[in-house]
């Protein structure tokens, strides 16, 4: 299980509608040429739709579509895999609010298949990559509320 906790000055309404926004997402990994299509065409997924990532990591081109299993505003989102690379993923964002904004917590848990050769990928390879683009991930949501280009919802 990967676990990355950031504190965000923002309320959990923010960092709720950033995570579910993927072209935010797609600009935290730039660097990895990602892209992402949308089951609906809509930039901002909602709970039951899907995303497709198409991006390099590792020096592979990588292609995992994932759906939004959850998404409890301003409380919860949980993305799951259903095709792509791994043999189970499931990602839960968690949006705690605190004296100065929230803070966000990001639990990731996988599985490779290759029985145990996909387990040691998964503890040697992939859980310290993946933990990498999280922090990489969070420090660009944080970004872009220090920016004020996210704003809270209206009342």
């Amino acid at each position: 299980m990967i676990v990355v906790v950031t504190d965000v000055a923002a309320p959990p309404e923010v960092l709720h509608d950033l995570v579910l926004d993927v072209d935010v997402h797609a600009d935290s990994l730039r660097g990895s040429g990602e892209s992402a299509t949308t089951s609906t065409g809509r930039r901002t997924l909602a709970e039951g739709e899907e995303v497709t990532f198409t991006a390099r990591h590792l020096g592979v081109r990588w292609t995992m579509t994932s759906r939004v299993s959850v998404a409890e505003r301003p409380h919860r989102v949980v993305d799951e895999q259903v095709r792509g690379p791994f043999r189970r993923m499931r990602h839960e964002h968690l949006f705690t609010p605190t004296g100065r904004g929230t803070r966000m917590t990001d639990r990731v848990a996988l599985a490779l298949p290759g029985g145990p050769f996909g387990a040691l990928a998964v503890r040697w390879v992939a859980e310290p990559y993946l933990r990498r683009l999280l922090r990489r991930r969070a420090e660009h949501l944080r970004a872009v509320v220090e920016r004020g280009a996210a704003t809270p919802p209206p009342p």
